[in-house]
């Protein structure tokens, strides 16, 4: 049996009592929520800390709130809640898409948007996700609050913008009209971490055309984006040929290792059909919108 090292809990009652905790007991503490990706950690003694700050009490952090131009999420919002909002689903139908094929109803339960994003493993979906629909994380510490894009905001693998006394308080994302998005996952059995995966969002001009467009990849390398591949897309029509394109640009700027989930080929060729997908149905979608 995996046991952690021995640690000191406490409940936080407030946002600001979370981040005087986390001064007050320093490096060696901990935030945790859903704790399905610190736990497992620490039972194999990856992680050692010695205090956990517990924030489920937090509830000024639960909330989906549409606020002018952006829609603002509550790094405490379970992954269950984003999967079950129709307006999420009707702004972003990327999220409804990662959210049904992240783990499985037990974790959904539990686990948080901030949770996930916070961990910052490569092969997690939410970072795709927040990526190509070009979110803004909101920290807050001692010194204040802060706003960063994802790009900075993700800084590698397991590593973010966080500070040691800091919080990730919330995700905003942009709404923009007549927009599309979506995101497909292959994995070897339900709820297992992605062999492969994509997400697109596209914007549409009023004629039609491309006018901003986002390609992302999950467990597929280090770098989430695909700038070439939305390069590519903006100023044209969508068609079959831009797709398959785009797919081919995906696959070459990919950056796979082999392991138990499939060799590097495969992997390849995946970011190249998953990016053709997600675009197809990105575009549908940008396109139905704009006809409502």
């Amino acid at each position: 049996m995996q046991i952690p090292a021995p640690f000191d809990y406490v409940r936080a009652t407030s946002v600001d009592n979370a981040l005087e905790l986390l001064s007050r007991h320093g490096a060696e503490s901990r935030v945790i929520a859903g704790g399905h990706s610190l736990l497992p950690m620490m039972k194999l003694r990856l992680s050692r800390p010695e205090w956990l700050i517990d924030i489920n009490d937090l509830y000024e952090l639960d909330f989906i709130l549409r606020d002018g131009g952006k829609l603002r999420i509550g790094a405490l919002t379970r992954h269950t809640t984003l999967l079950e909002s129709d307006e999420i689903a009707a702004l972003f139908p990327i999220v409804r898409d990662a959210e049904a094929v992240i783990a499985d109803p037990v974790v959904r339960n539990r686990g948080t948007i901030g949770g996930s994003l916070c961990q910052a493993d490569p092969a997690e979906d939410l970072s795709t996700v927040c990526d190509v629909l070009g979110a803004e994380a909101v920290i807050r510490g001692p010194a204040g609050e802060r706003i960063l894009a994802m790009a900075d905001f993700h800084r590698g693998p397991y590593e973010t913008a966080v500070g040691q006394d800091e919080i990730l308080c919330e995700v905003r994302i942009p709404i923009r009209p007549r927009s599309g998005s979506a995101y497909e996952k292959v994995e070897r059995r339900v709820g297992d971490w992605a062999v492969g995966a994509a997400g697109a969002s596209v914007t549409l001009a009023a004629d039609g055309t491309i006018a901003d467009a986002a390609v992302g990849l999950t467990a597929l390398g280090l770098d989430h984006t695909i700038s070439g591949a939305a390069e590519l897309l903006r100023g044209q029509q969508p068609r079959e040929e831009l797709f398959v394109e785009a797919g081919r640009l995906a696959a070459a700027a990919c950056d796979p290792v082999a392991d138990q989930r499939g060799p590097i080929d495969y992997k390849r060729h995946l970011a190249d059909e998953l990016t053709r997908r997600v675009l197809r149905q990105a575009c549908t979608r940008a396109a139905q919108t704009q006809e409502g």
